[in-house]
C-alpha cells in the first residue's frame, strides 16, 4: 500500500479511515494523496472485514480546498506535463470512488471546492453540516469544472450547475443537499461521534440516528431566475439575460460571470451541456481530461492563479479578454482528441 504523511489511514472495528493531512494547505490534493487513496481503497475493497471507507480532513476548515493549484501553476510555467499524470491518477480515482462496492462515507464539513468534492461527491454517503461550503470555483482561475464536476452539475435540478459551474460560487449545506451534492445533514458537533459510530454501526443506521434538518438554504428561492437566465446555450445571452430580470441576486450573477475567464466560461457551458447528453460518469471524466490538458495549455491558467494565488492582486489579465473574442473554434479545441493519451475510462 502506498504511504503518505498527507494521507493518514487507520482502521477501527469494522470501518477504514482515510484522514487528508495537509491542513495548512486546505488538505489540497497532491499527486501522491491521490495514489495513497487509491491504493488503500485497492487493499480495503478485498478485506472482509472492512465494511465502510470514511473520508475526512485534518484540521478546523474543511474537508480539501481542492488540488495543490500552486504545483500546477509552477508545472505549467516550467512548460512540464506533470499535471497531465496527476489529473490521469485523480480522475481514476473519481471514478473508482462512484463504483466503490462499499459504503464510502464523505464528511463534507467546512471547505470542500474542485478536488475537495471529487473525493467526496461521487461516494454513497455525503455528509455535510452547517460549516459546509461546497464549489467547483475554476471559472476564476482561468480553469474548467472537472473531477467529474460537470457530470454532477449537470445532474442538478434545472439550472442550478449550471449557475454554480460558470459562477464558481460556493453553497452551504441545504444547496448542496438540494442540487445532488450531499445526501444528509449533520450537525458538526456530532460528526465526530457519527463517524466513531461507522467502525461499529451499519451506516444506514446511524444517518436515521445522526441526521437532522439543514439550515434554509437560497438557491431554492432563486429556481426561476435562475432557469430562466441560465436555459440558453450562449454564454453571452446568459450574461446579458440578468439585467433584465430586476432580481438583485441575478444582477450579482452576471456581475460576476464578466470578472471570471471568457475562454473557461464557453468552455464550461460547452463541457455542461455535453455531459448532459453523456449521461455516465466515466465518458465525462474522459472529456474533462481532454478539457483540462487543453487548459492547462491556455495562458488563462497561468494568468488565473497568478492573479488569485501567487500575487493575489485579483486582477486577471484574460486572454481573450472578452467573450466576443473566444470562438467556436477556440471552444472546440478543448475537447479535441488526445489519441494515445486519452484517459479511456468509458472503455475500461
Amino acid at each position: 500500500m502506498v504511504r503518505d504523511d498527507s494521507v493518514l489511514l487507520r482502521t477501527e472495528g469494522r470501518a477504514a479511515y482515510i484522514t487528508l493531512n495537509r491542513p495548512r494547505a486546505l488538505n489540497a490534493l497532491t499527486h501522491p494523496m491521490v495514489l495513497a487513496i487509491g491504493a488503500a481503497l485497492d487493499a480495503w475493497e478485498k478485506d472482509d472485514s472492512i465494511a465502510t471507507v470514511v473520508i475526512a480532513g485534518a484540521g478546523e476548515r474543511g474537508l480539501c480546498a481542492g488540488g495543490d493549484i500552486r504545483a500546477i501553476h509552477a508545472d505549467a510555467v516550467a512548460g512540464g506535463r506533470a499535471s497531465w499524470e496527476f489529473w490521469r491518477d485523480e480522475y481514476r480515482l473519481n471514478a473508482r470512488i462512484a463504483r466503490f462496492p462499499k459504503p464510502y462515507v464523505a464528511l463534507m464539513d467546512g471547505i470542500v471546492m474542485g478536488g475537495g468534492v471529487g473525493v467526496s461527491a461521487h461516494g454513497q454517503v455525503r455528509i455535510v453540516t452547517e460549516r459546509s461550503t461546497v464549489a467547483m470555483p475554476e471559472t476564476g482561475i482561468g480553469f474548467v469544472p472537472d473531477v467529474g464536476g460537470t457530470h454532477l452539475l449537470a445532474r442538478a435540478p434545472g439550472e442550478l450547475g449550471t449557475h454554480l459551474g460558470l459562477t464558481g460560487l460556493p453553497i452551504g449545506a441545504a444547496d448542496a443537499l438540494l442540487c445532488g451534492l450531499a445526501d444528509h445533514f449533520v450537525p458538526s458537533e456530532r460528526l465526530a461521534s457519527f463517524s466513531a459510530a461507522l467502525a461499529h454501526t451499519d451506516v444506514s443506521a446511524l444517518v436515521v440516528r445522526y441526521a437532522g434538518r439543514a439550515p434554509e438554504g437560497e438557491l431554492a428561492g432563486h429556481r426561476e431566475w435562475i432557469d430562466a437566465c441560465y436555459a440558453d446555450d450562449s454564454v453571452e445571452s446568459i450574461v446579458d439575460r440578468p439585467h433584465g430580470h430586476g432580481h438583485p441576486a441575478a444582477e450579482d450573477a452576471a456581475r460576476t460571470l464578466l470578472t471570471r475567464s471568457p475562454t473557461s466560461l464557453k468552455v464550461t457551458l460547452a463541457a455542461l451541456r455535453r455531459a448532459r447528453a453523456l449521461g455516465a460518469l466515466e465518458p465525462v471524466l474522459d472529456q474533462e481530461f481532454r478539457v483540462s490538458c487543453a487548459a492547462f495549455a491556455s495562458p488563462d491558467l497561468i494568468e488565473g492563479v497568478r492573479a488569485q494565488v501567487i500575487d493575489k492582486d485579483r486582477r486577471p489579465r484574460w486572454s481573450p479578454a472578452t467573450l466576443a473574442e473566444v470562438t467556436q473554434a477556440d471552444v472546440q479545441r478543448f475537447f479535441t482528441s488526445l489519441g494515445s493519451r486519452e484517459l479511456g475510462l468509458s472503455h475500461v
